[in-house]
């Protein structure tokens, strides 16, 4: 048990961050509040969802020492052959020592085609809905953690930090084992470290 934990009767209480509103005005707290149960869990394992790359470099900072990998969109995400996360931000965070993941999304590959030419949705973009009854930002926590798993760069069923965000930045911290996509329901949320109320 750490310092900021107590044991009850039944459990182990735990500091959790809720904020007023999402946003990118949260990243800043919710990198410090995830580093704080990173080292107290000694989690080694961060995921961190990032379109233009601030926010994952940031994260390479703070957690330097450990397994951070950036998640960008995929190219193609905002207009056909294009990718967000330009070469120079790549270059900072790999400097940071942070790895760049661009791949398709979990939850949003042949099934967002489905929906957008005929009009229906398919599974995967139905978890999504799911997932944001949380909030955006768990979902993205939650789909970049597939994404990281699936490409080898998380090892499943381990404790791993997963942060996200709504509309950029980040005011999401899970800490889940991840899972591969084709084994979803293997994943486990483990703890809330933020999120927007």
């Amino acid at each position: 048990m750490t310092r900021h934990q107590t044991q009850s009767a039944r459990g182990t209480i735990v500091p959790c961050l809720y904020f007023d509103a999402p946003g990118p005005r949260n990243t800043e707290r919710t990198l410090e509040m995830a580093a704080f149960r990173a080292r107290e869990l000694d989690i080694a394992d961060v995921v961190v969802a990032s379109s233009s790359g601030r926010t994952g470099l940031l994260a390479a900072r703070r957690f330097a020492g450990r397994n951070v990998v950036v998640v960008a969109h995929s190219t193609g995400f905002s207009r056909p052959n294009h990718q967000e996360l330009v070469v120079a931000a790549r270059r900072k965070i790999a400097a940071a020592g942070g790895k760049v993941l661009i791949c398709q999304h979990a939850f949003g590959g042949v099934g967002r085609a489905v929906r957008k030419k005929l009009g229906t949705y398919e599974i995967e973009e139905i978890v999504a809905f799911v997932l944001r009854t949380f909030g955006q930002g768990t979902k993205v926590a939650v789909e970049i953690a597939l994404m990281a798993a699936d490409a080898g760069l998380v090892p499943v069923g381990k404790p791993c930090l997963a942060i996200g965000g709504t509309d950029g930045g980040a005011d999401t911290a899970l800490i889940l084992t991840p899972a591969n996509a084709q084994e979803f329901f293997d994943m486990k949320i483990l703890e809330i470290v933020a999120k927007p109320r």
